[in-house]
């Protein structure tokens, strides 16, 4: 690259001589997607970036550059000098911050994760997604946001990488599911909170929704940590009473409304349930869960279970 741009220097050093004025304040710049160089110079000369568009034009094309500029959010300055701009844009030298959101997340995660990678204010992400009701439509995956980019945008950001992923597979979905789109991000977020193995997501929708049509409370502890406002991981007969619309063992059929953002595979899973007549599962000490027909059969199950833990238990114990 560096004997690329001597050579851009070289045939383009009368058209370099525009820039005369020294380097001013720093501004940000967002370069979207899909832009061609051109655009991205005239971009640039809107935003007083580069003093000549017509030579920051030839300075890439002539470095061969023109076709290698990356999107995303730049910190450039005024009247910045052509060439290091230029290998800025080509190296994609942003001052974007990766955040990761895992699948399965409420909306208060996702913003104490936005406030400490510095994007966005967390009560401010918080209020909008409670205001516009996004649990669930914040689509878990891997972006890159910029220092101060604000709740709105980034809210914006996750939301369309939704309509793009879950959405998208919704509307292409053959058949045509039963299950609103609604309806299926609600099941989708139970199942993506429950499940501990990626192959037994199918299982796991296809138990609630057996439990729906015979009318049965779905009884998913999900639902429950939700209504108390964390995931506590060892739910207490208390708990199960706590009084909440979101509380499956209080109330029948789906909750309100989506307890995390699952991923499009539980998604899918909601859609495409396994062929299974189970009505329950729990955990095994394999690290999966048994599936059951019948009450008689999940309560061996169960009971296979704890005395499983017991034995692990008694192995570890140290000599009394």
């Amino acid at each position: 690259m560096r004997r690329a741009l001597a050579a851009a220097a070289a045939l383009v050093a009368a058209a370099a001589l525009a820039w005369v004025a020294i380097p001013g304040e720093r501004v940000a710049v967002e370069i979207p997607p899909g832009l061609s160089a051109r655009q991205t110079a005239e971009l640039l000369g809107r935003r007083r970036v580069v003093v000549s568009v017509t030579a920051f034009r030839l300075i890439l094309k002539a470095a061969g550059l023109d076709r290698r500029l990356k999107p995303g959010f730049y910190s450039l300055r005024v009247h910045q000098w052509p060439f290091s701009l230029a290998r800025k844009l080509a190296l994609g030298e942003t001052d974007e911050v990766k955040v990761v959101i895992p699948e399965g997340w409420r909306v208060e995660q996702v913003a104490e994760r936005l406030a400490a990678a510095g994007v966005a204010d967390g009560q401010e992400f918080a209020t909008l997604a409670a205001a516009r009701r996004l649990e669930g439509r914040l689509f878990p995956a891997t972006y890159r946001f910029p220092p101060g980019f604000g709740a709105e945008r980034a809210a914006a950001r996750m939301t369309a990488e939704f309509d793009r992923q879950i959405a998208a597979a919704y509307a292409a979905a053959q058949p045509r599911p039963k299950l609103t789109l609604d309806q299926a991000l609600i099941l989708a977020s139970i199942v993506e909170r429950e499940a501990v193995r990626a192959d037994e997501r199918p299982k796991i929708a296809a138990v609630y929704l057996n439990r729906l049509k015979r009318r049965m409370p779905l009884q998913a502890d999900p639902t429950v940590q939700y209504a108390l406002g964390y995931w506590k991981k060892e739910l207490s007969r208390a708990d199960l009473k706590t009084p909440s619309p979101y509380n499956t063992y209080l109330h029948g059929g789906l909750p309100p409304g989506p307890i995390c953002s699952p991923g499009l595979d539980s998604v899918l899973a909601a859609l495409n349930p396994a062929p299974s007549d189970a009505l329950y599962f729990v955990a095994d000490a394999a690290g999966g869960h048994v599936f059951s027909a019948t009450n008689e059969e999940q309560n061996r199950a169960r009971a296979a279970y704890k005395k499983a833990l017991r034995r692990r238990e008694s192995a570890v114990a140290p000599p009394r």
